[in-house]
């Protein structure tokens, strides 16, 4: 995955002048049959969508969802160091964009693979959050890790375990990180592991 999670500003610099950024919440010309999109009202519906008066296609347009993991080492956490745009350099929980044709499980091992390398047992779903602004909703599961062996992909200049007081609370990237971790250190300190949702306004 390009980011773990999208605005509409650019959100990675290939060489060269083009800069490539998660697609806006409108769309000009029809995937379908490549017309002009109108904005409009379609029968039976209650609010204005990309519709083409060519074909009929109305292009719909939903929240994206980002799946990721709590990876967890005996008592420590594995973060990874983002080596993408936005928030290159911060820490984050290993996470991104869902993929056509995969579960949300999948996503989230297959994100916690890309972005850390590491082999893990996935858990519970762990938090919801809710993030309008950018139409997004992220998702993280529990998960043990297997072994201490990592391999970071690209997306990451390192990953490594983080004692649960030494968590790097100011360098994190994205309030969804910081609500999922505060999260887990109360259940951790309950004995409690239920299921928390949370809205980011």
């Amino acid at each position: 995955m390009t980011d773990s999670i999208a605005s509409d500003k650019t959100t990675m610099t290939l060489p060269g002048t083009l800069h490539y950024f998660p697609a806006p919440t409108t769309q000009a010309f029809c995937s379908q049959c490549g017309n002009p999109l109108s904005r409009l009202v379609p029968p039976e519906d209650n609010r204005e969508r990309d519709v083409c008066n060519h074909c009929g296609a109305v292009h719909y347009r939903n929240p994206l969802i980002v799946v990721g993991t709590v990876p967890i080492w005996n008592d420590q956490v594995l973060l990874c160091r983002r080596a993408i745009e936005p928030r290159y350099g911060k820490w984050t929980l290993p996470a991104g964009f869902m993929e056509l044709a995969e579960t949300t499980a999948q996503g989230a091992l297959r994100e916690t693979d890309e972005e850390a390398g590491a082999d893990v047992t996935l858990g519970s779903l762990f938090t919801v959050l809710d993030v309008p602004r950018v139409n997004q909703v992220h998702m993280y599961f529990l998960a043990t890790v297997n072994s201490e062996r990592l391999d970071p992909g690209p997306e990451s200049l390192e990953a490594r375990f983080f004692n649960l007081d030494e968590i790097p609370w100011e360098e994190l990237s994205f309030r969804t990180v910081f609500h999922t971790l505060q999260a887990y250190l109360q259940s951790r300190a309950s004995g409690r592991f239920a299921t928390h949702y949370h809205s980011i306004e």
